[in-house]
């Protein structure tokens, strides 16, 4: 995920593939523009150490909706939006032709449900500059007609000389012969709607500065009674929109589309594309059509709609086919939108309320009931856990838990402790408790809670915060210190030497309440410690030496914890681990 300013995106490389998708620069990726303004934003990272696997899960606040992204371990990512703006879910494809390169040999392919197209190298790009486009259209009789952008010039956005509307080709321009009034979404000084239809070829209306980077800029032209019409001509300026739709209105309020531009290569509404065998992209909960304008991708080819798109590496056409047919989860909140992929199960709260609410997740007793951290109860079509999550976040969960041998009888409760405890009550049954490999045979008799600890499996998630955090400082390290990272790596093998006046902190990914912090040292002469917080990783508080065993006992809340030290002893001693709880 980048959300610096101008630069908001969401990036994915299948398998690791640079030559699939353009991520540099202002080119969008998921979201329609990389414009969108990010008022908030919840992260949160997944460590094969602490965790059991490595992911992410994200979800942007934006000034126009919410956006959320969740990235597996096996490569895949989860995209979902309230809907932000006019043609959601933008990928850019990489089409050169470049020998000796796979995947570069001058042209892609793409397939879907309705059929499949090839698109050589440069003919998807779209040339920058002054254009005239003229669409037509079935005649109707309207009275409003408008622009509405879907993808604007990257640098300016979208200009138009003139707007001209006809009834057939050789009728007159109907905008200037019955002195048509025109509204816009913004305009720049000096450059207003009505420029657009005064006849004078070099005034211009152009979009505000500050709307430059907006998709869904219009321009809309009042012919001030309904008139049949069956073509428009727009006379762009250097900033020619991309992408737009041309739309016809009675009364201003309710718009039929009419004509787009460009006209896409490949649309559907199967829910599934495959580009060029390397990424395949299921597409959930969707009205708008998926489109493919040369080598660009539009998931969403419409106006801001709430959706949900799975992106996976490698999958064939006839997988895609097949998973876009199966069942998918539900949840009871119309806020929360859910996927499960791969086994790991995303969650998204597109809203400013906190959320608690059932997730239906299908699956069945032949194929194994795979069961997620917290509580859940066993349906016939397969599980039904209950999922707490704050507001505007996002977040991924692994199965922790498989149910297998024979029927799984409806009514099962499980409740999930960590990665090998299970708490299982119900109706009585046998049932074989699975968990990183390792497996158990249990019998669960009515009436009666049977707690399961599957042998040898690890207690995912670990306890310790620290673990597997991002540390600072990084290289270069301040004279006599070694990398902090050793600290927190879980391995009793390494360690961090300090040096005489060190100071480490641990990024704990979120604000966490904490309770305890615990060092272990290791040969020399143990140094005196300090523990100080920051919710900001700026301003820091609370200092608070620790007691001659290493350990300090607290009531905190912190983001960020930093251990500074001080010693002046010829051998000192190296941190082995530094725990927080």
């Amino acid at each position: 995920m980048v959300s610096k300013s101008g630069f908001v995106k969401f990036a994915w490389q299948p398998a690791h593939d640079d030559w699939l998708f353009a991520l540099s620069g202002t080119t969008p990726m998921f979201l329609p523009s990389t414009g969108a303004k990010v008022t908030g934003r919840s992260v949160a990272t997944y460590s094969r150490l602490r965790d059991g696997f490595d992911g992410s899960a994200s979800l942007l606040t934006l000034d126009h909706g919410y956006a959320g992204f969740t990235t597996l371990p096996t490569g895949a990512v989860v995209y979902a939006t309230s809907g932000t703006a006019y043609g959601e879910g933008h990928l850019e494809v990489r089409n050169l032709a470049m020998p000796g390169m796979p995947g570069l040999d001058g042209s892609r392919t793409y397939q879907a449900a309705e059929g499949s197209t090839t698109v050589g190298a440069g003919s998807g790009t779209t040339t920058s500059g002054p254009r005239v486009d003229e669409l037509t259209f079935p005649r109707g009789r309207f009275r409003h007609l408008r622009m509405l952008g879907a993808r604007p010039d990257p640098s300016y956005g979208y200009s138009l000389y003139a707007f001209e509307i006809r009834d057939g080709a050789s009728g007159p321009d109907l905008a200037r012969e019955v002195g048509a009034t025109a509204s816009a979404s913004s305009f720049d000084a000096g450059k207003e709607p009505a420029l657009a239809v005064d006849g004078i070829a070099a005034s211009r209306w152009a979009v505000s500065r500050a709307d430059r980077p907006r998709a869904d800029s219009w321009i809309a032209v009042d012919l001030g009674s309904s008139r049949d019409v069956d073509r428009v001509t727009l006379r762009w300026e250097s900033a020619a929109g991309r992408a737009y739709r041309v739309e016809g209105s009675v009364d201003g309020q309710q718009w039929t589309e009419l004509a787009a531009w460009p006209r896409p290569d490949l649309t559907c509404r199967g829910g599934w594309l495959d580009i060029d065998g390397r990424a395949g992209l299921l597409v959930r909960g969707a009205a708008n059509p998926l489109s493919v304008y040369g080598d660009t991708v539009v998931l969403s080819d419409g106006p801001a709609e709430s959706v949900l798109v799975e992106a996976l590496p490698g999958a064939t056409a006839e997988e895609l086919r097949a998973a876009a047919a199966h069942t998918t989860p539900s949840t009871q909140s119309a806020q929360v939108k859910a996927a499960l992929t791969d086994h790991y199960l995303s969650l998204f709260n597109l809203s400013s309320d906190s959320v608690t609410t059932t997730v239906t997740i299908p699956g069945s007793s032949a194929e194994g009931i795979r069961l997620y951290q917290g509580v859940q109860t066993v349906t016939d079509s397969g599980t039904a856990p209950l999922a707490e999550l704050p507001a505007a976040s996002a977040t991924l969960a692994p199965a922790r838990i498989v149910l297998s041998g024979g029927r799984i009888p409806v009514g099962l409760r499980a409740e999930v402790r960590d990665g090998r405890t299970v708490r299982l009550t119900g109706p009585s049954c046998r049932v074989t408790v699975s968990a990183q490999g390792r497996s158990l045979d249990v019998t669960v008799r009515a009436g009666r809670t049977t707690t399961v600890t599957v042998p040898r499996a690890a207690a995912y998630p670990l306890a310790d915060l620290a673990l597997a955090r991002t540390v600072f400082p990084t290289a270069p390290l301040p004279p006599a210190m070694t990398d902090p990272g050793a600290a927190v790596d879980g391995d009793a093998g390494t360690a961090w030497s300090p040096g005489p006046e060190g100071r480490m902190v641990v990024d704990l990914g979120a604000e966490q309440h904490i309770t305890e912090i615990r060092t272990q040292w290791r040969g020399g002469h143990t140094p005196v410690s300090q523990a100080e917080f920051s919710l900001d990783g700026r301003t820091y508080s609370g200092a608070a030496q620790l007691s001659a065993r290493g350990v300090l006992r607290t009531d905190r809340t912190a983001r960020y914890v930093a251990l500074r030290v001080t010693t002046s002893a010829t051998r000192p001693a190296s941190l082995v681990a530094l725990n927080i709880a």
